[in-house]
């Protein structure tokens, strides 16, 4: 991790749908679901509401994934800052339940 690298990030985590177009196996499919966009919001404008957030620091080791880890409030992620993208992530221990996706939000130097 680099010193330009941010120091922490809040974690959103939001509900997402499943494409239930997607071909059934035999149908020329490889078996996997297909993830919609996150969900809208009760007036249509937006992805859905955060079920759980987390504010998450770097911990100045590297994950798994070979990115920049990064704990806090339960979580451990591992995030790639050039895109900004979560590219591991635990939730209390476990990994990220079918349905639930991460999204980040850079958090502020004054906080």
């Amino acid at each position: 991790m680099t010193m330009s690298d941010p120091q922490s990030y809040e974690i959103l985590i939001v509900p997402e749908f499943t494409d239930d177009r997607a071909p059934a196996a035999g149908e020329g499919a490889t078996g996997a679901s297909v993830r919609g966009a996150a969900a809208k919001g009760s007036d249509g404008g937006g992805p859905g509401d955060a079920i759980r957030s987390a504010v998450v620091t770097a911990t100045g080791e590297t994950g798994e994934t070979g990115y920049p880890r990064y704990a806090g409030d339960g979580m451990v992620a591992d995030i790639d800052p050039r895109t900004r993208a979560v590219e591991g992530l635990l939730v209390d221990g476990s990994e990220l339940a079918y349905g639930l996706s991460a999204r980040i939000a850079e958090r502020g130097t004054d906080t």
